[in-house]
């Protein structure tokens, strides 16, 4: 018997013009459906829209998975587990570690799985992706032969879905650490105690893209595991990363050791007080890396995000020579790009500094931006250029 929602003309339409979310708010009938279901979607007139998940928690109750009424079993989760990986055959050659499923952006709504060289993270994010993870498993351990699964279900949004939050191994044999590589930088990584699922894959090729134009003094400024200041080794001849956490800069420091750069440094401190500490101090340098947290975790914190990234980067092209550059982002979705850029703005005409804009890059090309669903685009970074 097939299991039906039904939803307004509004979230049919939504639907259609291949947007993967559907809001309670347009929900009209969902009885007895208990959450995690793949169901069958249907307009208020009756007319089938599509399949998708269910969640009876979250404001998304639904997450389309297909148009069409074609039969979801194993075989329909491999295959698109498998266009995935196919997608990104080349990525192996300069890293491995990298995204291998990035949910809405693939196709494969509230689903996450990120390589670590023989090791698999997964995330299930939502009631319906939880309650088929034991298939997802199978299917990733049939098609990738890992050394391990991992999850790293401890993130916030699986509140949102009335799911647990939990951290553990579900296949294999994990190591507690493992060595991973990026564009030749090599970085130790804990799967189940770094943040995110191990490390920040989405900025892998913005590593590349600052490293092309970096030189001199360099500073780093959320440093975590260091990875954007050993990227700035080469070419600059002095780093400093900063951090606010104490076991972030120890792994940083194990990192340089690892990757023998002997001209970078790394200092425990809260960013926002050691810019403006540098500031007043007379210090200057011709490279600056801002790659903070997200300052906004949904709608109503915009405003208050809009000024701490407004504080830090005003502070950073204060600290700039002529000619310096400025890597800066935000992984903040509801920080629009427009938002950032004027941001950006206000902050070098306080400054008094001209500012030249290189270049406007994104997450890196494991992690997907699917233009219906613009939510897919979170990760904004601009690479800017102080001319005096």
């Amino acid at each position: 018997m097939e299991r039906s929602v039904i939803i307004t003309q509004r979230g049919a339409e939504r639907a259609r013009a291949r947007h993967l979310w559907i809001y309670r708010s347009d929900v009209r009938d969902a009885k007895d459906i208990s959450g995690g279901s793949i169901v069958s979607v249907r307009d208020e007139r009756g007319r089938f829209v599509g399949q998708a998940l269910y969640s009876s928690r979250s404001e998304i109750s639904l997450r389309i998975l297909t148009l069409s009424d074609e039969k979801i079993d194993k075989s329909w989760w491999r295959n698109r587990l498998r266009a995935a990986a196919r997608r990104r055959k080349g990525i192996k050659n300069e890293a491995n570690a990298y995204r291998l499923v990035y949910s809405e952006g693939d196709l494969l709504p509230s689903l996450i799985v990120d390589v670590y060289d023989d090791v698999l993270v997964l995330q299930t994010l939502s009631q319906g992706t939880e309650a088929l993870k034991e298939m997802f498993v199978e299917l990733l351990a049939e098609e990738h032969s890992p050394r391990a699964i991992i999850e790293r279900n401890d993130v916030r949004v699986r509140q949102l879905e009335g799911l647990e939050m939990r951290a553990g191994l579900l296949y294999g044999d994990a190591p507690e650490e493992l060595e991973i590589v990026q564009n030749g930088v090599r970085f130790l990584v804990q799967p189940l105690g770094g943040q995110k699922t191990g490390s920040f894959l989405d900025q892998r090729e913005n590593r590349l893209a600052v490293r092309r134009v970096a030189r001199g003094r360099a500073l780093d400024c959320f440093t975590f595991n260091g990875a954007f200041a050993l990227h700035l080794a080469p070419v600059c001849w002095s780093v400093l990363g900063l951090d606010i956490s104490a076991d972030a800069i120890a792994t940083a420091r194990r990192n340089v050791e690892l990757n023998d750069a002997r001209n970078v440094e790394f200092r425990e401190a809260n960013v926002f007080d050691a810019l403006r500490e540098m500031e007043a101090a007379g210090e200057r340098f011709d490279t600056i890396v801002l790659d903070p947290p997200a300052f906004a975790k949904n709608r109503a914190s915009v405003r208050a995000a809009a000024r701490g990234y407004k504080e830090i980067n005003l502070r950073a092209l204060k600290l700039l020579n002529t000619d310096g550059v400025l890597m800066t982002c935000t992984c903040s979705y509801h920080m629009s790009e427009q938002m950032f850029l004027e941001i950006i703005a206000d902050a070098a005409h306080d400054a008094r500094r001209r500012v030249q804009l290189v270049e406007k890059r994104m997450q890196a090309s494991d992690h997907p931006i699917l233009f219906s669903v613009p939510e897919t685009y979170y990760l904004k970074c601009v690479i800017a250029r102080v001319l005096d």
